[in-house]
């Protein structure tokens, strides 16, 4: 019987912390794979520098999986990964809201991170952990639910049926609909990076209004989810292509990003 138990503990705690990962495995590996596509030479060879010849898609997932580290360095920085604020706020309010918030989370965390990665009098290690997180960390900010409300965690008390089986909205921004298009990672890519235009297109903005991008879409998927709470086929026909721009846009970003600071 305490073996049944563990069993059953683990299998809740495995489902309880997915519904705090971003975009899940996938996603995340989606835009980085995105990314080193529109990398320059140089920061191709700077990377590489710290994380030798291994595809950034391989480390895309690391912040989320240190959470579960024993080092209380690592395993507390969940709240690095959302950003939470009132809803429906213009432009104005929003930035306001951004410049005002705990130390903490996602928008002032990504700020350090980017500085630490810059910085080359850090250590190898330093800065190979701070390219870690900014990969991550700017997938995150694509999530819309990860931009989003503090009274219902990011949606993940907002429950929800996704083909007949219970969940909640975050999780079926973090996986659900990802997952279902069947791609792996890099065939879902290569048929979303298919036109030269988008990297400048997407590229000409900040850091605050991507994330203003995530608030705007969050506020679109509360107000439906009200409406609607069974969700089917009718769900991924409305909001597929804005999850797929999603994806995108944070995967140009991140190179731009990356070769910003590598370039």
């Amino acid at each position: 019987m305490k073996t049944v138990a563990k069993i059953v503990l683990f299998f809740m705690l495995l489902t309880s912390s997915q519904q705090l990962f971003a975009w899940g495995t996938t996603g995340h590996r989606v835009i980085s794979e995105i990314a080193e596509k529109h990398l320059s030479r140089k920061a191709k060879r700077n990377i590489e520098s710290l994380i030798g010849k291994q595809k950034i898609a391989y480390w895309s997932n690391w912040a989320d999986f240190i959470k579960s580290s024993p080092d209380p360095l690592l395993n507390s920085t969940g709240s690095w990964h959302f950003l939470n604020t009132a809803g429906n706020l213009n432009f104005q309010d929003f930035n306001t809201a951004l410049q005002n918030s705990p130390d903490q989370n996602l928008y002032k965390a990504y700020a350090r991170v980017k500085a630490q990665l810059a910085d080359k009098k850090l250590s190898v290690e330093e800065r190979r952990q701070a390219l870690y997180y900014v990969i991550h960390l700017l997938g995150d900010a694509h999530q819309p639910m990860h931009v989003s409300r503090a009274e219902d965690l990011g949606g993940n008390k907002i429950d929800i049926t996704f083909f007949g089986r219970p969940g909640n909205i975050h999780r079926v921004w973090d996986s659900d609909l990802v997952d279902n298009e069947k791609y792996s990672f890099i065939e879902y890519a290569a048929v979303l990076d298919y036109d030269k235009s988008f990297f400048k297109k997407y590229t000409q903005s900040s850091f605050e209004q991507w994330l203003y991008e995530s608030h705007q879409l969050a506020n679109v998927i509360y107000d439906d989810v009200v409406k609607q709470n069974k969700l089917s086929y009718d769900y991924i026909y409305r909001f597929k292509y804005p999850m797929e721009e999603c994806l995108l846009k944070a995967g140009l970003r991140l190179a731009k990003e990356l070769n910003e600071i590598f370039g």
